[in-house]
């Protein structure tokens, strides 16, 4: 008998959002006692805080890292961080979907609401089979993302040809869980880091934003040939996307021109084009387009910052409030700027309990990065406050960019930075959940009361 089932047995109840986090806690041990193991580090085993570190932000898919894992992890460590990567990036509850399937048992109804609430689905309706055929949907991306790498890196790239293939493979992974791993950092021969030509930068883009659109979308997109409709969460996400990227690239474009930064030099279609991919990495995956994150203009930081806060679209491979929260956000306010009842868009009402968890995530969140980078600042005297709240917003979208401060963090830094990617990874409302008392239906109704706001 399991644990599980003598949990089950026993009459205790663990509600879907605990489930969620204990996996992803378990999930972290295990990957740091892996990732201890003789064998994984090239000069040393890896320390403790380094592999829990390491682990944390694989899990969460963030990039954020105290060690170059080109050069600090050997070939079979690698293949142990590619492993948590596609763990963090597709979900564990995912993988339980094709365990339970492989062993020929019956998913419990507990466990279907727990892959619910990991996926952002609505309905337990079909959730199974969905699950298995976005999971082949992902394989086939990642798998198509790395053949068109290798084509391009076997001739572009001092690789010998199994190297150029396990490289393909392992960005493309990567890119596509929005994790923001690289396997150039810290190597000689790489001295600027992730190639930023326009092919590899492409390719990229086109993962990014595809793991980044959310489960949910994905599957959506993936009926419409059959259904030929759209549902209201998948147009306003793609919409937000667009609107996102578009107006974040200009932010950028416009930043670093105004105030002869890093791309002043550069032709205006490259500019654009690097800003355009800074914005889309910035967003979810923590690739760095420029070779140098500090050199950019404080209008660019700002708006990375911005960016990454948003994160990506709900029930996807990044983190931040998430697209759907921001939209939720905007819709309200504009409806009550234009005085109607009720928040709505796109010939459809916006429940007003939809608008509450919206603004609950938004608050959590802002006190989460409020008191993580107060915590950073208070014990790092030596790290400016920007610096400070770049890498806490980061780890909070588990973007992974930062401005070189990652190695710089003390034990106690490094401690409150993998809480926040761990928050980050899970989201405001499943943490939240899974703390919260049981509660207890009441009959009683308050007077309403005025408070003066504004």
């Amino acid at each position: 008998m399991n644990f599980a089932n003598r949990i089950r047995r026993a009459g205790i109840r663990v509600p879907p959002p605990a489930r969620l986090v204990a996996g992803l806690a378990l999930l972290a041990l295990t990957g740091s006692l892996l990732l201890m193991l003789p064998g994984i580090g090239t000069a040393r085993p890896l320390r403790l805080n380094e592999a829990v570190f390491t682990a944390v932000s694989a899990l969460s898919v963030t990039g954020l890292t105290v060690i170059a894992p080109g050069r600090d992890l050997t070939v079979f460590g690698q293949i142990v961080l590619l492993a948590l990567i596609q763990v963090g990036g597709v979900g564990f509850m995912v993988l339980a979907v094709l365990v339970y399937r492989l062993i020929g048992r019956q998913m419990s109804l507990e466990d279907r609401m727990a892959l619910r609430d990991s996926l952002g689905l609505l309905s337990l309706t079909e959730i199974v089979v969905l699950t298995r055929r976005v999971f082949k949907v992902v394989l086939l991306i990642e798998l198509i993302g790395a053949i068109l790498l290798w084509l391009h890196w076997r001739t572009l790239l001092p690789l010998s040809e199994w190297d150029a293939m396990r490289y393909a493979l392992f960005h493309a992974v990567s890119a596509f869980c929005n994790a923001g791993f690289d396997l150039f950092t810290g190597l000689p021969q790489f001295p600027d880091g992730v190639p930023n030509d326009g092919v590899t930068l492409t390719i990229f883009a086109i993962l990014i934003v595809i793991g980044g659109l959310g489960i949910p979308v994905v599957a959506d997109l993936i009926n419409w040939p059959r259904s030929r409709t759209l549902s209201l969460h998948t147009r306003l996400t793609l919409f937000i996307v667009l609107w996102l990227n578009l107006t974040g690239a200009l932010s950028m474009f416009v930043a670093e021109t105004l105030t002869a930064g890093t791309l002043h030099a550069a032709p205006v279609g490259q500019r654009f084009g690097l800003s355009l991919f800074q914005v889309i990495s910035a967003r979810t995956a923590g690739f760095a387009g420029f070779p140098n994150l500090e050199a950019l203009s404080p209008g660019a930081h700002l708006t990375l910052i911005g960016l990454m806060f948003v994160g990506s679209a709900p029930a996807s491979m990044g983190g931040g409030i998430t697209t759907g929260t921001f939209l939720v956000m905007l819709i309200s306010m504009w409806s009550y700027v234009r005085g109607f009842p009720a928040a709505r868009a796109m010939g459809r009402t916006i429940s007003q309990e939809t608008v509450r968890r919206a603004g609950a995530v938004l608050t959590v969140s802002l006190v989460v990065v409020i008191t993580a980078t107060y915590l950073i600042a208070i014990s790092h005297s030596d790290i400016a406050f920007l610096e400070a709240l770049f890498e806490v917003v980061s780890a909070f979208a588990t973007c992974g960019l930062s401005l070189g401060i990652t190695g710089d963090l003390t034990l106690f830094g490094q401690v409150v930075i993998m809480l926040v990617m761990f928050w980050g990874r899970l989201g405001a409302l499943t943490i939240v959940a899974a703390l919260a008392m049981p509660r207890r239906k009441t009959l009683v109704n308050y007077p309403d009361a005025q408070i003066l706001i504004g």
